[in-house]
């Protein structure tokens, strides 16, 4: 990719009509963000931060202005063109963890090699690597129903980066938890961070996240309120 940023929102409207009136849930969004960032997009439910994170995870499109991610312009993606984009290179992680309930562990996390042809040797390979960095490799074998929250999150944790995605969308991953399994499960994606140099984003209000995160950027009603970078978390 020639551009040095990962992702770059220009003059970004999101809006929704609402019989006679137009909800404006994206208010000329202006941010950029680069590669092996921390990101938190911060603010109460209705501000725009989870519209936001699925318009960057092509998952949606602005209604207005632009959003390039990894050198695409998600506006003028085909479905399957943002599709390829998605399987290729982001990770998505959800509150409700969203495994499978029938598949073990091991084919949870394995799923998403499966749309990318991988040959079987390789995917033994990477899934058993993803399962060691969230520490669930002796529970490869298992069922979600067998699994407390916090394991099942570190799944779904180990299911986004077994693609070794450049990108990593996280929609309230500790909303589920009670606080040592947020601490736990944030300190198990700052070191994925580190250590992959994988660009994380979370839609959050957890306060439980947000002590970890490297840059906030703040909604409100919509639009950009601040956009800070954080040099010490009070950990």
């Amino acid at each position: 990719m020639s551009n040095s940023f990962l992702i770059r929102t220009e003059k970004l409207y999101k809006k929704y009509p609402m019989g006679p009136t137009v909800l404006v849930a994206l208010d000329n969004i202006n941010i950029t963000i680069n590669k092996g960032e921390f990101v938190g997009l911060v603010g109460p439910s209705g501000s725009g931060k989870t519209t936001l994170l699925n318009i960057i995870g092509s998952l949606d499109s602005p209604t207005e202005g632009s959003a390039e991610v990894l050198g695409n312009k998600i506006e003028t993606l085909s479905h399957q063109d943002a599709a390829k984009l998605r399987n290729n290179h982001i990770g998505f992680i959800f509150q409700t963890f969203n495994l499978l309930p029938v598949y073990t562990v091991y084919e949870n996390v394995e799923f998403p090699l499966l749309l990318q042809d991988i040959p079987p040797a390789k995917r033994i390979e990477l899934v058993m690597q993803a399962l060691e960095w969230v520490g669930l490799a002796d529970r490869k074998d298992s069922k979600p129903s067998q699994l407390s929250g916090g394991q099942s999150q570190r799944v779904a944790i180990a299911r986004a980066v077994v693609k070794k995605p450049e990108l990593i969308l996280a929609d309230e991953p500790t909303a589920n938890l009670d606080a040592k399994n947020s601490h736990n499960i944030m300190e198990t994606m700052v070191k994925l961070n580190e250590e992959l140099d994988t660009t994380f984003i979370f839609a959050t209000h957890d306060e439980k996240v947000m002590k970890y995160l490297k840059r906030k950027i703040t909604l409100n009603d919509g639009y950009v309120q601040r956009d800070e970078n954080i040099s010490l978390n009070n950990q």
